[in-house]
């Protein structure tokens, strides 16, 4: 961490430790956590032979990681995969315990204080069920409330919100194995939020759901954030979640932390370059200094535009004053393109 610090700290503006929101919910300093994986060939005499003598292998999924996450913040925590996600998610959720370092979550460390801690956290595993696969999916959320002490006035009332948020109805008769994917995860989120959890962790929580269930969960995440001030840290591959929920960024790569700072910083960061896709009808447009042709196709130009040598607004005057123009979209490098380029910086 200690090669990347100088980084962080000049891009960002500020990594001192504290928080960019306002108090301080997650205090993740310096932790680092490795595995030991069992190694061996395939076939069975490999198999006879690791009875007796085992090969290992140590991986280190976090190396020195520190940062800080304020009350009411949304913050997107993005890599590829393995480089830490969700070994850091499970540490905060204490389910794991790091080798070195120092946790806080709402001031608990929390694979010490595992029952006071889970009490005020939320988690969604995109990829793992804390519901009953066979039971009706409202018996579920009824064991949640008594594994969580949940006073029956406070259930009803936090049952009745989140079904009517989430359009759960019908869906709290089923069983969990009859739910395609995004009810399912519908019905998960609502769990993770029945005992009013202070912070909620999602971990890929719209991995496999179609364009209409993300909407729904990315419009009931942001509705929670704004009206009870939940702490939300989102770790996905899907960039449209991050810009669409979070307010910075952090990038894992390798188990180190690489970058930390808002979407706007992140693209500045890697291009302040635009886009401009031009179409046409009869000759195509002629270009100028400024704009670099990309792609071409019948009747469409793709044009990256440099700010620092012309505006947006004389470039799509020069290209009308030379072609009949049918549409001219201009916009920033995207999220995925941004994320593609620093990984490209870092190798990772």
């Amino acid at each position: 961490m200690r090669k990347y610090g100088k980084m962080i700290s000049l891009f960002s503006g500020k990594y001192d430790g504290f928080s960019k929101g306002g108090e301080t919910v997650i205090e993740f300093q310096n932790v680092t956590k490795t595995y030991r994986v069992m190694k061996r060939q395939a076939g069975f005499g490999s198999a006879v032979k690791a009875l007796f003598s085992r090969e290992h292998e140590t991986i280190q999924a976090l190396c020195d990681v520190s940062f800080t996450v304020g009350d009411g913040e949304i913050v997107g925590y993005i890599g590829p995969n393995g480089a830490g996600k969700s070994t850091t998610v499970k540490i905060m959720c204490g389910i794991l315990t790091p080798d070195s370092g120092r946790c806080l979550v709402n001031g608990r460390v929390p694979w010490r204080e595992r029952t006071a801690h889970t009490r005020e956290i939320g988690v969604v595993f995109g990829q793992r069920s804390q519901l009953w696969w066979d039971v009706p999916v409202i018996d579920s959320f009824e064991l949640l409330r008594d594994m969580y002490r949940v006073e029956p006035a406070r259930y009803k009332r936090n049952l009745d919100a989140l079904a009517a948020l989430l359009g759960l109805g019908e869906l709290l008769k089923a069983p969990a194995r009859t739910l395609s994917l995004g009810q399912r995860m519908r019905c998960e989120i609502a769990a993770s939020l029945l005992h009013d959890p202070k912070t909620i962790f999602l971990d890929e929580p719209t991995i496999g759901l179609d364009a209409a269930s993300k909407l729904e969960v990315r419009r009931f995440i942001r509705e929670q954030n704004r009206e009870r001030g939940t702490t939300v840290v989102l770790t996905t591959h899907d960039m449209q979640d991050i810009e669409a929920l979070a307010s910075r960024v952090l990038l894992i790569g390798k188990g180190q932390l690489l970058l930390d700072g808002s979407l706007d910083t992140l693209r500045r960061r890697v291009s302040g370059k635009k886009k401009i896709v031009v179409r046409f009808g009869g000759a195509a447009p002629a270009l100028c200094p400024g704009l670099t042709l990309t792609a071409c196709r019948a009747g469409e130009l793709e044009l990256s535009l440099d700010p620092a040598v012309l505006t947006a607004s004389d470039a799509v005057a020069h290209l009308a004053a030379g072609a009949a123009l049918t549409d001219v979209t201009v916009s920033e490098i995207t999220a995925e393109e941004m994320v593609a380029a620093l990984y490209r910086e870092y190798r990772i």
